[in-house]
């Protein structure tokens, strides 16, 4: 997996060298999936490297979904998918990838109700400048679907807060250590790699234990409804902005 971070060291989409190149016919894109059984595939598809061919991308082709023609073609063997710069809103098509390790989706209006079927090979998946905007409960369907992340990007959402979207450095702490403790195989997220000394303190504070005390003994549903309920985080933040500014002075390498 080393040579995954060294082709996306700045969670860029750009394709690698060897990937299938798929140009299709304007044409032929539409919305959905029950439409794409007459869709073909265009003759100008190149095999950039035949040794290769688990490699494919899709980027910049305007889809609203990836073709039917595409997935009974290719899905059976593709490791690694590109599907970045498009429309794309419906990944349910990459249920049929069974052996995707990689998936490139940067660019693409991608809510937190778009979730991703069950992808358990998947180790490398990039969302960055997609439409995200509440990690709650996407998050938790993100690590059922998925649970053996290695690589997570999600620069540029409105749920990934940064310098860069006006977020400030304890929302951005608070955003990384969240989701570190969800992804124990997690090693790179964003475009850092991810710390001893953040693993630890993102189990300290994210631990189950931790969250069932920040439930009162009497309310209804618990620590799954907290979870399932974005609003019932507003009353998780403030407690942990107070157990945050007590501890404020503990060494943490961002």
């Amino acid at each position: 997996m080393d040579d995954k971070i060294n082709n996306h060291a700045s969670c860029s989409s750009v394709p690698d060298e060897g990937v299938i190149s798929v140009d299709l016919s304007r044409d032929i894109v539409v919305d959905s999936m029950t439409d794409m059984t007459e869709a073909i595939i265009s003759p100008n598809l190149i095999v950039d490297n035949e040794e290769d061919s688990t490699k494919l991308t899709l980027a910049y082709e305007w889809l609203y979904e990836v073709p039917r023609t595409i997935v009974d073609k290719f899905s059976n063997h593709i490791k690694y998918l590109d599907i970045s710069h498009n429309k794309i809103t419906n990944l349910d098509p990459l249920v049929h990838f069974f052996h995707l390790s990689s998936l490139i989706a940067d660019h693409n209006p991608i809510t937190e109700n778009c979730a991703l079927p069950p992808l358990p090979k998947l180790e490398l998946l990039w969302l960055n400048h997609c439409k995200i905007a509440s990690l709650y409960p996407w998050v938790g369907k993100l690590k059922e679907s998925c649970p053996n992340l290695q690589y997570l990007c999600l620069m540029g959402n409105p749920a990934a807060p940064s310098y860069f979207n006006g977020g400030t450095f304890y929302e951005y702490l608070q955003y990384r250590l969240f989701i570190i403790s969800q992804f124990p195989l997690l090693n790179h997220l964003d475009d850092r790699k991810v710390t001893d000394d953040q693993r630890t303190e993102a189990l300290r504070l994210y631990k189950r234990p931790f969250l069932e005390r920040l439930v009162s003994p009497g309310s209804r549903g618990g620590i799954s409804q907290l979870m399932q309920a974005p609003a019932k985080w507003n009353t998780v933040h403030g407690k942990l902005n107070s157990l945050w500014s007590k501890a404020k002075n503990r060494n943490l390498l961002i």
